[in-house]
């Protein structure tokens, strides 16, 4: 897939109001400091997520519209840096609820810090979208940053903590916002669902 064009349409704080033109939809989350608005602004070339030097500091539903055709969907991250209590669990609720009411969702992507083991929050979060049978792929970011050795045996680590629990493991990418790793195959992966979704 060729990234024509990429807009920034609106930020929604509840689910309710987001866009029902019934274009399909593929969601970015992940813990705070993961990489994710690197990794959307690497797939889309324009620059569309702010990178913040600060983590957590997306606190809404943000939508991008591109091709024309489909749906970026950038939500809050979990593991929320510096927020209240109460903060935390309204940012829980609205993921929760996207997750659970929103029928556009194709795929969630998942993004997983692959320069540490695995984190039980990391692991938790996607046993919890398992259970909600949430559609979604992970995604193993920062992969530039450490050795093809430690690289591999962190994402063995991971796949081998979900494999207790899990029958089918689900699918996963390796991607470098520096190196622009992985931006082709999680194209490709997106024109093939969308495709599917038509």
């Amino acid at each position: 897939m060729e990234v024509k064009s990429a807009e920034f349409i609106a930020s929604y704080p509840k689910v309710t109001a987001c866009p029902k033109d019934g274009k399909p939809e593929f969601a970015f989350i992940g813990r705070s400091n993961v990489g994710k608005s690197s990794l959307i602004n690497m797939l889309t070339h324009k620059g569309l997520a702010k990178v913040s030097g600060t983590p957590g500091k997306t606190r809404l539903l943000n939508f991008f519209l591109i091709n024309q055709s489909w749906y970026l969907v950038d939500l809050p991250g979990y593991g929320y840096a510096r927020v209240s209590k109460s903060e935390q669990r309204n940012l829980q609720g609205m993921i929760n609820s996207y997750f659970k009411y929103r029928e556009e969702l194709i795929s969630a992507f998942v993004l997983i810090d692959s320069t540490i083991s695995p984190t039980k929050i990391d692991l938790d979060f996607i046993n919890g979208l398992g259970e909600a049978e949430v559609p979604f792929v992970i995604v193993f970011t920062k992969t530039d940053r450490i050795g093809s050795d430690t690289m591999n045996r962190n994402i063995e680590a991971f796949m081998g903590k979900l494999a207790e629990t899990w029958e089918n493991l689900p699918a996963y990418f390796i991607s470098s916002a520096e190196k622009r790793i992985g931006r082709t195959e999680l194209l490709e992966f997106i024109a093939k669902w969308s495709r599917k979704a038509k």
